[in-house]
């Protein structure tokens, strides 16, 4: 649920109706609403919404950075601003062009690939490359232990394209993974069911027993928190690999 108290730090004392709608009503439901769209389209939504009026103060400036946060990249927000040109008006884009250079001002294209820009970005550290699980990748991914202790947690992230090759988590009793997604865009596929779009803020509960895979867009960086569930005589079934040809519709 997102939390949001602006509306009572601004107006609280002046308009508590309006600062109680917009906190628990707007943010607290509509935004929150993340089974019919996510944080991510809702902020593209949101800025192509307040650029067509030709707002650029600091609530526009807000949703950018709050875009930014939810997974939006430079090259995408640039995409979204350009299409929305062509319906909202040229002089519009222009000026919010000039605010979303300062938002991803810092987001760079380095040689490799991207993969330091996204780890200055990124909440946890990239890790180092997941070497001991090579052949059950398509690409490169990397690991980052965040905790050992208690229950252990790893940030797994994917460069642009990889993904893990279908597996299943076994247990005879309890067991399974959850998965807490921390950055980039990704993809989370059950067998027999439709592939599920990913981004900062979702969370995945995978079933023991339950046949699946998980990574990265096909043009993005993608991270996650990777939990495994504890259980008894737990342990992890590699399959096929993801055919590549299904991949690549996604």
């Amino acid at each position: 649920m997102v939390k949001q108290t602006a509306g009572r730090d601004a107006l609280g004392q002046f308009a508590p109706k309006f600062a109680q709608l917009n906190d628990d009503v707007l943010f607290g439901e509509v935004w929150s609403r993340e089974d019919m769209l996510s944080l991510r389209d809702r902020s593209m939504v949101t800025v192509v919404a307040l650029m067509a009026q030709g707002l650029v103060d600091s609530s526009f400036r807000y949703h950018l950075e709050t875009a930014r946060r939810n997974g939006v990249s430079k090259t995408e927000i640039a995409e979204v601003l350009t299409h929305a040109a062509f319906y909202a008006g040229w002089p519009k884009a222009w000026a919010a062009f000039a605010m979303a250079k300062e938002v991803w001002a810092d987001e760079v294209e380095p040689a490799d690939g991207g993969k330091e820009a996204f780890e200055r970005a990124s909440l946890f550290p990239v890790g180092e490359p997941n070497d001991a699980f090579a052949t059950c990748f398509d690409g490169q991914s990397y690991l980052a232990p965040v905790s050992t202790a208690q229950v252990p947690i790893f940030n797994v992230t994917f460069e642009p394209g990889c993904r893990n090759h279908w597996h299943v988590h076994h247990a005879k009793q309890g067991g399974g993974q959850l998965l807490v997604c921390v950055g980039g865009r990704g993809w989370y596929q059950e067998w027999g069911q439709a592939p599920r779009a990913l981004g900062p803020g979702d969370v995945v509960n995978v079933p023991e027993g339950v046949k699946h895979w998980h990574g990265a867009a096909a043009d993005g960086w993608f991270s996650h928190l990777s939990v495994e569930v504890p259980g008894e005589e737990a342990s992890n079934e590699w399959l096929e690999p993801v055919d590549p040809e299904e991949y690549a519709k996604l």
